[in-house]
């Protein structure tokens, strides 16, 4: 409505729909941490289907599936290689550190991508005791302050290569792996093969309030079933909010590309205005990331004018759409931003 305002913040943003919330009302739920919540059970069974993997387990959140996959792969003092913007480096409490007693080292490359190069540079010298033993490779698909990017499947697979050349475990990471499914028509299978463990985000693109699931081999979910319990993940009638993400897998996925479009136009109205910088020809997906001489003085003059967005930096700023977001939004969002640069007020 446009008395409400648009929210670009981020796709965590997506309330409900009511289809969504009619699932969730009449959801099947038992104890899941006894195994008898069916609804639980078969949205486990559906991610790790979809990731070609064996198992899966439900999770609140993605960072516990970060923090559950680093400790399954890793040991204190062990040695994390992911890149320099990635989720966990920032935005999940130094979980690696406290939670697997990772050391992490942060890896360069354009668009929150790295190459397999950079990987065989990062490696320490098998054997040296004086240096943390390199353990685990971890990928980021989509790249979240990359902008968005799909990574290139020969990069990827590359990426995949120097891990096992170098006998690493390898964990992707895959907040918006569906976002680049739909935007690359590579299946989830395909991108998660290889990987020891990989995860898919519901309270995203998806639009569940809540909700991710980690799947691997037997042997490792077995392990994170109780990493969860240890952190206090567990659950009991859970399908309430499983429902939600079956719902989503059967309803909102292919909509992704409606964000994607909308993500596109929005990129191409901005790069038009004066005084931000930006590309629109690397959006692939719903995230646009872009310059500004002062980007929270640009954020807080387009919240003035009904438009939340973030600022991520002195001169950077995101912009994310989702379900939430519809064709009117975007003209508002370019309205509030042109407003603002000719007010002088960013």
């Amino acid at each position: 409505m446009a008395d409400e305002p648009v929210n670009l913040l981020s796709d965590t943003q997506t309330k409900p729909t009511a289809g969504m919330r009619a699932a969730i009302a009449t959801a099947e739920v038992g104890d899941e941490q006894r195994g008898e919540d069916p609804t639980v059970n078969a949205l486990q069974d559906r991610v790790a289907e979809l990731l070609g993997q064996e198992a899966a387990v439900f999770l609140p959140s993605g960072t516990m599936c970060n923090a559950i996959a680093f400790q399954l792969h890793l040991r204190p003092g062990d040695e994390l290689l992911l890149h320099a913007s990635a989720h966990p480096v920032g935005f999940e409490a130094g979980g690696p550190a406290a939670l697997a007693g990772a050391m992490i080292r942060t890896l360069p490359g354009e668009g929150g991508m790295f190459t397999a190069d950079a990987v065989r540079e990062a490696i320490r010298p098998l054997g040296d005791r004086h240096a943390p033993r390199t353990r685990c490779v971890s990928v980021e698909q989509t790249t979240n302050l990359g902008g968005g990017r799909v990574w290139p499947r020969a990069q990827g697979l590359a990426v995949l290569a120097a891990a096992a050349e170098n006998g690493l475990r390898t964990h992707l990471d895959g907040a918006r792996l569906l976002n680049a499914v739909v935007a690359s028509g590579v299946p989830a299978a395909d991108w998660a093969r290889g990987f020891d463990t990989a995860w898919i985000d519901f309270s995203k693109g998806l639009g569940a309030p809540v909700g991710a699931a980690l799947a691997a081999s037997n042997e490792l979910i077995e392990e994170a079933f109780r990493l969860k319990h240890r952190l206090g993940g567990a659950m009991r009638q859970a399908g309430i909010i499983a429902a939600a993400g079956l719902y989503a897998l059967d309803h909102h996925v292919d909509r992704l590309a409606e964000d994607h479009a909308r993500a596109r136009r929005l990129a191409e109205g901005l790069a038009t205005l004066p005084g931000l910088q930006l590309d629109p020809g690397t959006v692939d997906t719903n995230i646009v990331v872009f310059g500004a001489p002062d980007a929270p003085a640009l954020s807080d003059a387009m919240a003035r004018r009904g438009v939340r967005i973030a600022a991520i930096g002195p001169r950077r700023l995101r912009a994310v759409t989702h379900l939430d977001v519809d064709d009117d939004g975007i003209d508002r969002a370019l309205q509030a931003a042109g407003d603002a640069l000719v007010a002088g007020s960013a």
